[in-house]
């Protein structure tokens, strides 16, 4: 079987809910990744076998899959298919698995896979919202109510259920937050995300092009304090999680280019890094969030290597509850966790998420000559993507 190798990985900065990217169209934005991806290998258009696009939200100008409108929306020829892929906040990384698997097989040579998410222009959980209350029904039909009789599944119920179960006190979950923010604020002012950053010009409201560049996380709070941070309401009364120690709400596109042995040739271009494993578990769909844990476990197993061979691991900041019992449960070293920060401080633009971890992993691998990287994320339904790869 073929190997599977990532050529190029970028991402746009996140932009906050109103802000410096909700001018954009998503289909456009996912464009310009594409067009960067392309750039940036140095590919021929015509060589892209397949683009798969990770979107949680598709409804709106998210709709009629979003994957073949963005590539109409950018320099690819109209030749060039393509698909949209759900697993929720996985969906860019399941279609980074896709596309591996893809290149692996020999069916294809070059794809491209990525995410893209405008929260701003389609508000989180607008497909279930919008029809439920058009009369359309609920996504939770009575077979799966009678297997969990009374259970509205909720990933903010799941990351206290977690904070709860590991023993993780508010106090802890804020200083995460904190050195998530102190981390990225780090990294933006070192340049060590300039070469993962496709820079955009600032759209108006009416989608026209203005002299403002985007080009920094929006997100990032560079005077983050842990006082402020005590200071916000917890989302649910008594509870530990906050929207200080949570996932930013975040506008963002991000993707990556997969190549085997002969799309390399053909492409004429070195790789990045190597897809070591590639695996997806499901796991608790009530408490959710906490499936990254043993996904891990058996991905490692799976590959033959032991935690301490990895050198870098991207653990996506749904929730600071998240990460923190994925370092108990593993006895992980936390220095080599979200070395550049996490979604707290860079935002989650959810579909977009999983190739724009692995694009800052990828960077990460490279900037500091390291090896191994893994990256996983909890997903709605309680389910996890894992990914290892290594650096070439």
């Amino acid at each position: 079987m073929d190997e599977a190798f990532i050529v190029a990985a970028v991402r746009t900065a996140g932009g906050r809910r109103g802000g410096r990217l909700s001018g954009w169209h998503p289909a456009d934005l996912a464009a310009s990744v594409l067009d960067a991806l392309v750039l940036r290998s140095g590919a021929d258009p015509a060589c892209i076998d397949d683009v798969i696009l990770g979107c949680v939200g598709q409804a709106g100008e998210q709709a009629n899959n979003i994957a073949r409108n963005a590539v109409l929306s950018s320099g690819l020829p109209q030749s060039v298919p393509a698909t949209s892929v759900d697993r929720q906040c996985g969906s860019s990384q399941q279609a980074l698995h896709f596309a591996a698997q893809a290149v692996m097989s020999g069916c294809m040579d070059v794809v491209i896979a990525g995410g893209v998410e405008s929260m701003s222009r389609v508000p989180m959980g607008l497909p279930a919202s919008l029809a439920h209350k058009h009369g359309y029904g609920s996504p939770v039909g009575r077979a799966m109510q009678a297997r969990y009789p009374g259970v509205v599944f909720s990933q903010f119920t799941g990351a206290e259920m977690v904070a709860h179960k590991y023993g993780l006190s508010r106090d802890a979950l804020d200083r995460y937050a904190l050195q998530s923010h102190q981390r990225a604020s780090a990294a933006t002012k070192a340049g060590l995300f300039d070469a993962e950053i496709v820079p955009l010009a600032v759209r108006t409201a009416e989608g026209e092009a203005t002299d403002a560049l985007h080009a920094v996380d929006e997100g990032i709070r560079h005077d983050a304090s842990l006082e402020a941070m005590a200071a916000v309401k917890p989302i649910a009364e008594g509870g530990l999680c906050s929207a200080a120690n949570a996932s930013q709400i975040c506008d963002g596109a991000s993707g990556v280019l997969v190549a085997n042995a002969r799309g390399l040739k053909a492409l004429g271009a070195q790789p990045l890094a190597r897809i070591h494993h590639m695996s997806v578990l499901g796991h608790d769909p009530v408490i959710m969030l906490e499936a990254p844990i043993p996904a891990t476990q058996r991905a490692l197993d799976k590959a033959g290597l032991r935690l301490d061979a990895i050198d870098l691991f991207e653990v996506n900041e749904a929730f600071a509850s998240v990460p923190l019992a994925w370092l108990q449960a593993l006895q992980a070293d936390p220095q080599r966790l979200n070395v550049h920060g996490g979604a707290i401080a860079l935002g989650h633009p959810l579909g977009a998420s999983g190739t724009k971890l692995m694009t800052t992993l990828v960077h990460a691998l490279h900037q500091r000559k390291a090896r191994y990287g893994l990256q996983t994320m909890c997903e709605g339904g309680g389910m996890a993507n894992v990914t290892i790869i290594e650096r070439v």
